[in-house]
């Protein structure tokens, strides 16, 4: 059985300078938030083989400072057709990057995410700021990834271990 992890980016800083929406970076709470997701997801023993990102610099941020969090030392390849994109885009990217690995995670954006657990599972999910949606494909390799279907295990919050022993300094 194959996992996916979607990973919503964590908040972005409006207020921030930068040129245009693809570079938009992690606010405070976002780097938080990202931290927090990548000690709950080790702690429960969800670290994904592979990570694969979207280009822009809040996902690709989240990406990296959940990996750090989480001390995972899986690699993270960086897509660009993800940014931008729709559910059918970002499977057929995922097929062609995930080889053998059992578990990966996708790091991306808002409405595609919520869209694609749609589409996997039949149900709707809502993805919010550096939430993570575990789903497990009913099956044993990544290809026909387009077509796959599974079932969601869980949605999980930062704001849901705010103030736990994975939120500290």
């Amino acid at each position: 059985m194959k996992t996916i992890l979607l990973m919503r980016h964590a908040k972005s800083d409006w207020e921030a300078s930068y040129a245009s929406d693809h570079d938009r970076p992690l606010a405070p709470r976002g780097h938080r938030s990202a931290t927090v997701m990548g000690r709950v997801l080790t702690a429960w023993d969800e670290v994904p083989d592979l990570v694969i990102t979207s280009s822009a610099t809040r996902a690709r941020a989240t990406a990296e400072e959940v990996a750090r969090a989480g001390s995972w030392h899986c690699p993270i390849a960086v897509e660009s057709e993800l940014y931008g994109t729709g559910p059918g885009t970002v499977l057929r990217v995922a097929e062609g990057v995930a080889t053998d690995e059992e578990r990966i995670m996708l790091v991306g954006h808002e409405p595609t995410w919520s869209m694609l657990a749609e589409q996997i599972t039949g149900g709707r999910v809502e993805m919010r700021t550096a939430g993570v949606a575990a789903i497990d494909l009913l099956a044993d390799t990544w290809e026909g990834l387009v077509e796959g279907r599974g079932w969601l295990r869980f949605v999980i919050n930062p704001r849901m271990f705010f103030g736990s022993e994975w939120d500290r300094e």
